[in-house]
């Protein structure tokens, strides 16, 4: 599953973050490394971007972005 995937209101723990280069470099960067746990807010009405809850702050990432997150 990825983060992409992830139904409104519920949490899991990332696995692994894909992407190449500079985006996954900012992935990190923002906190979404192994072991962490996500959940996701809100959906946009026409499903992107998504609000995410990780490490005590939200924000916002593209679903295209978030299908290069793979979760437990």
């Amino acid at each position: 599953m990825t983060l992409a995937n992830l139904p409104i209101g519920k949490e899991a723990e990332i696995k692994a973050v894909g992407g190449e280069g500079s985006l996954r470099c900012r992935f990190l960067d923002m906190g979404l490394i192994p072991k962490t746990k996500v959940k996701v807010l809100k959906v946009a009405p026409m499903g992107d971007p998504i609000q995410i809850h990780l490490r005590g702050y939200d924000m916002t990432i593209r679903k295209e972005d978030a299908a290069k997150i793979d979760l437990v």
